[in-house]
C-alpha cells in the first residue's frame, strides 16, 4: 500500500510515528513496528530518539531501500547554514548516508526563515542526499509562498488530522497541487476512539475503534503514521487491509468535524 510523491518517489501510506516515545523504548517499538510489517518510520529532531530509531533500523538488518525513513528539522535550526548542519548532525545519529524524506517541522512565521530553510533542503534533494522534501504543519499561504518564490513543490505535508480536525480546505490546496496529505495525532491521542459513530462502525466491522479511524484515513487518501509503544496495539494498527468503509461510513465520520486542535496553531506557532 503505497503512494507516488509529486518526484516519483513511492512511501508506504501506514507508516510508524515515534511521537512522545521516550529514546529507551524506542529501539523496541520500532523493532516490533518491523517486525510486524512496516516499511515506514517517522522520526524528527525534537523527539530526541533519531539514534534509537537508527538502532533499530541497523538491528532489523533489513535492505536499506526496503525502509522509508522520516525527520524533521527543528524551529531553532531554521536558516540555510544551519538547516545543512542540522540535517548532517540527524544523519549522524540515524546513522544513514541518505534520507527518503526531510520535513521542515513548522513554519514558524514570526522567524521568516522557512523559504531560506527551503532552498536548503533543496539543495540536499539536488545532491542526491534526501529522495523527497517537504513540509509539516504549513497552511496554505506559506505553501503558496514556497512554490511561488522556488518552483519547488513540497512532496509531503504532515499535518494534524484525525476526525475532529479534518482539514478539508488543507487536503483540496494539496490535492490541487499534487501536495501528499500526511496525518499525524491520526487517533487525535485518542480523544476520538469513545465517539459513538466510531464504536457504532467498530461494531460492525468486527474491529476496535483505533481501526476505524485509521482506515478511515487510508480511505481518504491519507498517509497515515499511528504510534504506540504496545506490541498488541502496534500489530493491530496494521490490521486494515481486509476492510474498507462505505460511503455512508465515511459521511457519518465526516459530521464530527469540530476544528479543534490538539497541537499549536502553526500561524502563532514560534
Amino acid at each position: 500500500m503505497t503512494i507516488t510523491l509529486n518526484n516519483g518517489v513511492s512511501m508506504p501510506r501506514l507508516g510508524f510515528g515515534v511521537f512522545q516515545i521516550p529514546p529507551a523504548e524506542t529501539a523496541k517499538a520500532v523493532g516490533t513496528a518491523l517486525e510486524t510489517g512496516y516499511r515506514s518510520i517517522d522520526t524528527a529532531k525534537v523527539y530526541g530518539n533519531e539514534r534509537e530509531v537508527g538502532e533499530a533500523l541497523a538491528s532489523a538488518g533489513l535492505p536499506r531501500d526496503e525502509v522509508f525513513v522520516t525527520t524533521k528539522l527543528w524551529n531553532d535550526d531554521q536558516g540555510y547554514d544551519s538547516t545543512l548542519a542540522a540535517f548532517d548532525a540527524s544523519m549522524e545519529r540515524l546513522g544513514l548516508d541518505r534520507l527518503d524524506l526531510y520535513l521542515i517541522h513548522w513554519p514558524t512565521p514570526a522567524r521568516d526563515r522557512y523559504l531560506d530553510t527551503w532552498r536548503a533542503l533543496e539543495k540536499l534533494h539536488a545532491d542526491g542526499r534526501i529522495r523527497a522534501v517537504g513540509v509539516s504543519n504549513f497552511q496554505p499561504a506559506h505553501l503558496t509562498r514556497v512554490i511561488d518564490e522556488t518552483g519547488l513543490v513540497p512532496a509531503v505535508n504532515q499535518i494534524e488530522l484525525h476526525p475532529a480536525l479534518q482539514q478539508a480546505g488543507l487536503r483540496a490546496f494539496h490535492a490541487r497541487h499534487g501536495i501528499v496529505t500526511e496525518a499525524w495525532s491520526p487517533l487525535a491521542q485518542g480523544d476520538v476512539l469513545d465517539d459513538p459513530v466510531i464504536t457504532d462502525i467498530a461494531g460492525r466491522y468486527g474491529k476496535t475503534p483505533a481501526q476505524v479511524v485509521l482506515r478511515w484515513h487510508l480511505d481518504l487518501g491519507n498517509v497515515v503514521i499511528p504510534k504506540s509503544v504496545t506490541p498488541s496495539r502496534i500489530r493491530e494498527n496494521f490490521d486494515l487491509s481486509d476492510f474498507s468503509l462505505t460511503e455512508e461510513d465515511m459521511t457519518r465520520i465526516a459530521g464530527l468535524e469540530k476544528g479543534t486542535r490538539i497541537g499549536p496553531d502553526p500561524d502563532e506557532f514560534n
